[in-house]
């Protein structure tokens, strides 16, 4: 035995899914019983390193993907924070020539670096994992959209079928990461745990510029989303 990640169960759930199998079809072709593989993918019991094998060379993933331990299917560690680049440090804004475009990247960036920055207060690693895959998958089902509009480009760049993508597998896994997240943060307070002081006057007085951008979204989805609401109710 070895000790698994919080991710494993997981993704060893979505990668299924995602391939498109039912959960007994998995079970025969990976050499376990449907009852296994079920107490593996709900985090029940923890699987040998035999099956860990097995699995990867199955879904076609990296140990350390599976083990949750990288975000790259084919294993690539990104060591550092220093090896990314950092956005907030060029001159990307310039590249952006439409306005409103220009606003609203302004307003999530700043939403999405208070977010993390208050989470990181926690020291909540899950509920950071969980985020950071709950908007990684909101950028992706939007890029991809915007990549697949047109007709033209090759789709051998995504690792996730197309008709699985159109069968919006990346909203279950929206879901699924928040509530991960949920859980998490749930978790920690009950422990005791560390929160961040998210009064409105703290969050005015040490990060007025970041907050606004955040009231502002907080606002606006509100008034969308009471908009719908109010729709639905007239019809």
């Amino acid at each position: 035995m070895f000790v698994i990640s919080t991710n494993f169960s997981r993704s060893l759930s979505f990668l299924r899914q995602e391939k498109g199998v039912s959960q007994r079809v998995a079970a025969q072709d990976l050499g376990v019983s449907q009852a296994l593989l079920s107490h593996y993918e709900n985090g029940i019991r923890e699987p040998g390193f035999q099956f860990l094998l097995r699995a990867c060379d199955y879904y076609n993933v990296s140990s350390d993907f599976l083990l949750g331990r990288t975000l790259s299917r084919d294993g690539t560690v990104i060591l550092d924070v220093e090896s990314l680049p950092d956005s907030s440090l060029q001159k990307e804004d310039r590249m952006i020539s439409n306005h409103l475009a220009l606003l609203s990247k302004r307003l999530v960036s700043n939403s999405v670096d208070l977010l993390f920055h208050l989470l990181a207060t926690t020291k909540q690693e899950d509920a950071i994992r969980a985020a950071c895959n709950y908007l990684g998958t909101a950028v992706y089902t939007l890029f991809r959209h915007l990549y697949q509009a047109d007709g033209k480009n090759s789709q051998d760049i995504f690792s996730v079928p197309s008709q699985k993508f159109a069968l919006s597998v990346a909203k279950v896994d929206m879901i699924s990461s928040e509530m991960e997240y949920v859980e998490a943060l749930t978790a920690h307070a009950k422990a005791k745990g560390a929160f961040p002081d998210l009064s409105n006057e703290a969050l005015t007085r040490q990060h007025t510029g970041l907050y606004q951008s955040l009231l502002h979204i907080i606002h606006i989805t509100g008034e969308r989303i009471n908009h719908q609401l109010s729709a639905r109710k007239e019809c």
